[in-house]
């Protein structure tokens, strides 16, 4: 039996969303031994991983001052240019640690295949990363700007990419490490298990880096309609990576059906 993991890396994790904007190097190399110290835990058994990381300070500024989420005409047409330079930058460095870790890991980018309708995906390819996990390929996607039939242009976030990926290709595990323990209740603590039912008040780490796509709060409008179709998904802090890749105790966020 295989394992089909799609695995979200968020933007804060990886760069300084709030600083210089810098690459946190130590964290990705990190990630990435992670990731390949589990594939050779598994023996023989293929392991089918995605990967999808946020843009952090690679692209998030440049989406902002550009506006891009408010649609592109001939005024910020170059924000499509730079926004996208930007994040294909984050996804190179991604990509070279991981292949450094000894994994055959492909960066694919959004803009090039995918098409949007009012902010929301309509099209993306499918067949072709399906094709390429099954031929042991760690497919890399990102946060980008893609073509929106309505608006011109938008920012595609990695948790829209999450959503669409894990539905399309069924992943059996769905986890986000981020850079907090999890979803937090309005009394600051992590609420272990979250229902696609539950209506209930959530509190989500605010803070004063430039996110243009949602920060936690646009997380869980991806995860609870996966949930409802019967996807579960996980948030946890990226330094229980192991824990998550193990299915033991992470202590984050599970989000479910429920019953």
């Amino acid at each position: 039996m295989d394992r089909r993991i799609l695995l979200k890396i968020g933007g804060s994790v990886i760069t300084d969303k709030s600083g210089s904007g810098e690459v946190r190097m130590d964290v990705l190399d990190s990630i990435a031994g992670t990731l390949a110290a589990y594939k050779k835990s598994l023996g023989h058994t293929p392991l089918h991983l995605l990967v999808v990381h946020g843009a952090g300070s690679y692209g998030h500024p440049e989406a902002s001052r550009y506006r891009i989420q408010k649609g592109v005409t001939s005024a910020n047409v170059a924000g499509i240019y730079h926004t996208h330079r930007a994040v294909s930058k984050l996804d190179e460095i991604m990509v070279s640690s991981l292949r450094s870790a000894g994994l055959e890991a492909v960066g694919i980018h959004p803009l090039h295949g995918s098409l949007a309708e009012s902010g929301r995906l309509i099209q993306y390819p499918v067949s072709q990363i399906k094709l390429m996990m099954q031929v042991g390929v760690i497919p890399v996607l990102h946060g980008d700007v893609v073509m929106d039939c309505v608006k011109g242009a938008c920012i595609v976030s990695g948790d829209q990419l999450v959503r669409v990926y894990a539905r399309e290709l069924q992943m059996e595990r769905v986890g986000l490490a981020t850079d907090v323990p999890g979803l937090l209740g309005a009394d600051g603590q992590v609420i272990r298990r979250l229902h696609a039912s539950q209506n209930g008040e959530i509190h989500a780490f605010s803070s004063n880096a430039t996110d243009v796509t949602g920060g936690m709060r646009g997380k869980i409008d991806e995860l609870l309609p996966l949930a409802r179709d019967g996807i579960p998904s996980e948030i946890f802090h990226i330094s229980r990576l192991s824990a998550f890749l193990a299915g033991t105790d992470h202590g984050g966020t599970c989000i479910s059906l429920g019953v």
